[in-house]
């Protein structure tokens, strides 16, 4: 091996020197014909990648000024489509009646603690169903079929066994988000290169070694994007969470506001879901890039 590297790192001034022999044509310039420098110029869509984020921000100010120039317009009633003025009104009006940081809160509560519960059992499950041809067998079958069940026919089951507490609202969310987890962790570790697995097992890697040091780092990309998946589906359910007898949260609002007719308070909770979960995706995909990159 030391030989072929000591042969490469011998040829490459070589092919270096050779190359650029050939592209000076024995001119003796090394001035490069014109349109030969096309690395040097942007290609498509440069522009928007040296933008970077604010490039994501380019659609939403232009719905935000189309939605503004509808409402002026008159192409929409108040109860049909409020303009931004108002929405950005009825914001304040929760603030000042203390009412949007208690909403908010909750509704984030009950997200983070049932995608914890959720994304917890879906590693642990799809791990083992990933890593146990027996277990695969055994579990795979019902556990897809129970994925395609609606979030609301989960509602009175849940009400029925937990109540009308907090428990159903935060296993429904759990339920979201765990079926995500599963799934990918399930796939990835299944799909994981026999030649890696192959490998540390030549190198006396076996069991739980095996699975922190070969398995789990090829599988990580589509770990973590299952658990930003489960998240996203997390948020979803909490609609569904929150009809479950509730008095307080970002789900009762929208709810509330449609039954009393306030369009700019149900446009701002829809707003405020969006925001709240870009934040939460945002923020684990920088702990997916510090993990991928600096573990793996």
């Amino acid at each position: 091996m030391g030989n072929t590297l000591g042969n490469t790192a011998e040829d490459a001034p070589d092919a270096t020197s050779d190359a650029t022999a050939g592209n000076g044509e024995g001119d003796g310039e090394g001035d490069a014909a014109p349109g030969s420098r096309g690395n040097d110029r942007p290609g498509p869509g440069g522009g928007l990648r040296r933008a970077g984020p604010l490039a994501g921000l380019v659609v939403p100010v232009a719905a935000l000024a189309a939605w503004q120039a509808a409402g002026a317009a008159g192409l929409f009633t108040q109860g049909q489509l409020p303009p931004p003025s108002a929405v950005l009104a009825a914001l304040g009006e929760l603030v000042r009646r203390g009412e949007l940081w208690l909403h908010i809160a909750i509704s984030g509560q009950r997200v983070l603690l049932g995608f914890a519960a959720g994304a917890a059992l879906g590693l642990a499950l799809g791990a083992a169903v990933g890593l146990s041809a027996p277990v695969r067998a055994l579990l795979s079958p019902g556990v897809a079929a129970l994925r395609a069940v609606p979030s609301l026919a989960w509602v009175p089951l849940l009400v029925l066994w937990l109540g009308i507490g907090e428990g159903p609202k935060i296993v429904l969310v759990a339920i979201g988000a765990f079926f995500p987890v599963y799934t990918t962790v399930f796939t990835a570790l299944t799909h994981v290169d026999p030649h890696l697995v192959e490998a540390g097992r030549a190198y006396g890697l076996r069991g739980v070694r095996l699975l922190v040091r070969i398995r789990l780092p090829a599988a990580a990309p589509a770990v973590f994007a299952g658990l930003r998946l489960g998240l996203a589906q997390g948020w979803l359910f909490l609609v569904a969470a929150e009809l479950i007898a509730s008095s307080m949260g970002l789900g009762f609002l929208l709810i509330d506001s449609q039954n009393t007719g306030r369009t700019d308070i149900l446009l701002l909770s829809i707003l405020l879901l969006a925001l709240l979960g870009k934040a939460a995706d945002a923020a684990l995909g920088l702990v997916e890039r510090r993990v991928v990159r600096d573990r793996f």
